[in-house]
């Protein structure tokens, strides 16, 4: 087949690059030019440029380097403008309302593999290749292709794919869902050894450090855009007692316990942010707990929208261990949520992801109830 292959300089993408083309593939490289580094955002008080493991320009160069290596013809796409308006900005926006975002399931849903699914239809691409641990098939009895868990669940990365869109998993194709991180470094080690040797990134790509509320302030100050900075605000209990002030809701996010400053006989974790409020709510660890939430955006993957509530096991989060509940549909591509057992620390702005065993059945965005 002729294939189109998504690569960030990484060990994930250059392995399954390598793997497809010792199958006897065409293959075209893209990678995809999103933070632009020359903005100088990202930089510490010397003004010298933070540390960057993904997304960089440096991953950039290493991905020429193994399309060159292996052969095959590489270009990159420069998607800085749509990646700050569709990713950054909205960041920066969910932090400012009060929620914790994760921006990564819309950058690889609405702006890589858009972006390079358009591509390679464009080049009589067939398939659109990533790196991703997932899996997907062709149901031709049900025509529909479904999606699943990477083989190992300790690398699956299908939480971030929920989104696709039937159209767009026609073409996925994910080398790699089968596969242990072991065996990928050693296909490509023998391809690139220098790529073979990189760390993988935890960080969001556009904050190196993991300081979120550090880059927004950097951000608006660069944009020239500080007064939409949250002002400091109320510290509240659960019962309604001001115990504390915080510094910006931005700083802030639901679980968090260190650093609010508050000196109390048993521990207290921030369990709601109330924007319009300016409070930060703070409760003992059993008040993280609850049994039902709200999700806007929902896309159904492994079947069109029910008319029925849905048994399945639930993510609130990438590290969460999925729960059983029911999922009851709404009007506007929205659910609510209800799990058998209470679960801790359900946050605003986090994706949801359903799970019918080893399927992605759908997934949303988490909201306020």
């Amino acid at each position: 087949m002729k294939i189109a292959v998504a690569m960030s300089g990484g060990v994930d993408s250059s392995a399954a690059a390598a793997l497809l083309q010792s199958q006897g593939h065409e293959l075209v490289g893209f990678t995809m030019q999103l933070w632009n580094q020359r903005r100088h955002i990202n930089v510490d008080e010397n003004g010298d440029p933070l540390p960057s493991r993904c997304c960089s320009l440096d991953d950039v160069y290493d991905a020429r380097r193994v399309a060159g290596s292996l052969g095959f013809p590489f270009y990159v796409l420069n998607l800085e403008e749509d990646f700050e308006r569709d990713v950054v900005e909205p960041f920066v926006q969910s932090y400012l309302s009060g929620e914790t975002p994760i921006p990564c399931v819309a950058c690889n849903s609405r702006l890589k593999f858009a972006s390079l699914d358009r591509m390679a239809v464009s080049l009589g691409c067939e398939k659109v290749a990533t790196g991703h641990y997932a899996r997907v098939q062709q149901d031709e009895s049900a025509n529909r292709y479904r999606l699943y868990r990477g083989s190992n669940h300790l690398k699956d990365q299908s939480y971030f794919l929920w989104e696709l869109t039937q159209d767009q998993l026609s073409r996925a194709y994910f080398p790699l869902g089968e596969m242990k991180k072991e065996s990928v470094r050693e296909i490509i080690r023998e391809a690139d050894p220098i790529v073979a040797k990189k760390q993988e990134s935890q960080e969001i790509c556009f904050v190196p450090d993991g300081k979120y509320a550090e880059f927004i302030d950097r951000y608006l100050e660069h944009e020239d855009r500080q007064s939409e900075l949250p002002e400091g605000g109320e510290i509240v209990s659960t019962s309604g007692e001001v115990v504390g002030t915080h510094t910006g809701i931005h700083r802030y996010t639901v679980g968090q316990r260190r650093g609010l400053g508050i000196a109390n006989e048993k521990p207290l974790y921030v369990v709601q942010i109330e924007r319009l409020k300016n409070q930060i709510i703070v409760g003992e660890a059993d008040e993280l707990e609850s049994s039902e939430f709200a999700a806007k955006g929902v896309n159904w993957v492994a079947f069109d929208e029910p008319a029925e509530p849905v048994r399945a096991d639930v993510k609130v989060r990438y590290r969460h261990e999925p729960a059983l509940a029911t999922i009851y549909p709404m009007e506007g591509n929205r659910a609510r949520i209800v799990f058998d057992e209470p679960q801790r620390a359900i946050t605003p702005g986090q994706a949801t992801i359903f799970y019918g065993g080893e399927e992605v059945v759908g997934g949303g965005w988490i909201v306020k109830n």
